[in-house]
């Protein structure tokens, strides 16, 4: 009886221990109508600098680190890229400064952490993370998020630092960026980084750092991040939205993202966008209703990829 028991431990532990070899990652750069005149040399380009950033996300994950720690680590490495909307390179508004947006979430706690409208952290994201962490709040705006991440230690630069030339925006289609991720561990997290609408009023927030519109993540259903019409998203409460899907009404990942983007937000003023999400299960997916949303994704099974146009 003995050997038994023991032997049916062991068969346990090897099962857990495989189920908890599962992993994937999923990035965006952000959606929205493919030029007319988008080379095949540019699309190679972007794919080749989404697949840098998936491989940093990509190598933590198989090494076992956080869902959390990835996906931060991801959209840093998007907010350095100034071939993005986010951090260096982000778009200005209508006073021609730029005014950054970024949020962050632990699926496995529903802990989260955001700032909006920053005009000087070098790494939003980096800023969001550390209110989740080390404060009570959710959400820190303008002079009294950079006052904070000046506090924390965070690198601070002139708003200047995150203008480009025009040669490096001649040849980008700029856009949000986002990362989700499911860790070896079993969690889930998102991370989402922008520098909003080109011309915007000042002060204008989008979705990214509302949590549930643009940026969302459960242990219990799916990760999810969005690019898009901020307006539109924080309305349709997009990320949320296909959480509940699958929680309340039993729908497959693709069924409720699916659902969401297409039935709900393709028919409001025929705005696009797209989101990003991954399920508890490993689960990947890549909705937009545009004809372009730059995107990577691996996943433990040796899937990956990275594209730019609808296929």
């Amino acid at each position: 009886m003995k050997k038994i028991i023991f032997t049916s431990i062991i068969l346990l532990a090897s099962c857990t221990a495989y189920a908890q070899e599962k992993w994937a990652i999923v990035l965006h750069g952000g959606a929205g109508s493919a030029p007319d005149n988008m080379t095949k040399e540019q699309i190679a380009l972007y794919e080749t600098e989404l697949l840098k950033s998936l491989e940093i996300g990509k190598q933590m994950l198989k090494d076992a680190s956080s869902a959390l720690d990835a996906v931060q680590a991801v959209v840093v490495s998007l907010e350095n890229n100034p071939m993005f909307n986010a951090g260096k390179g982000a778009v200005t508004n209508s006073e021609n400064i730029h005014e950054l947006d970024a949020a962050i979430m632990d699926g496995s706690n529903l802990k989260a952490g955001a700032v909006a409208g920053v005009r000087d952290v070098k790494n939003p994201i980096k800023a969001a993370r550390l209110v989740m962490d080390s404060t009570v709040h959710v959400l820190l705006i303008s002079d009294g998020a950079s006052a904070f991440a000046k506090q924390m230690g965070l690198e601070i630069v002139e708003n200047s630092y995150f203008t480009v030339d025009k040669k490096v925006k001649q040849h980008s289609d700029k856009g949000t960026v986002g990362c989700v991720a499911l860790d070896v561990h079993g969690n889930l997290a998102a991370a989402t980084s922008t520098g909003g609408m080109h011309g915007k009023k000042w002060g204008r927030v989008g979705d990214v750092p509302i949590i549930g519109a643009g940026t969302y993540a459960n242990n219990n259903t799916v990760a999810v991040s969005g690019t898009g019409h901020g307006e539109l998203w924080i309305r349709r409460v997009v990320a949320y939205d296909i959480s509940a899907l699958m929680e309340y009404k039993g729908l497959s990942l693709e069924e409720a993202a699916n659902e969401v983007i297409f039935n709900k937000i393709s028919p409001m003023c025929g705005s696009g966008g797209g989101i990003i999400a991954v399920d508890k299960n490993g689960n990947i997916s890549l909705v937009f209703n545009t004809s372009l949303m730059y995107r990577a994704w691996a996943k433990s099974n040796g899937e990956q990829g990275a594209a730019v146009l609808k296929k």
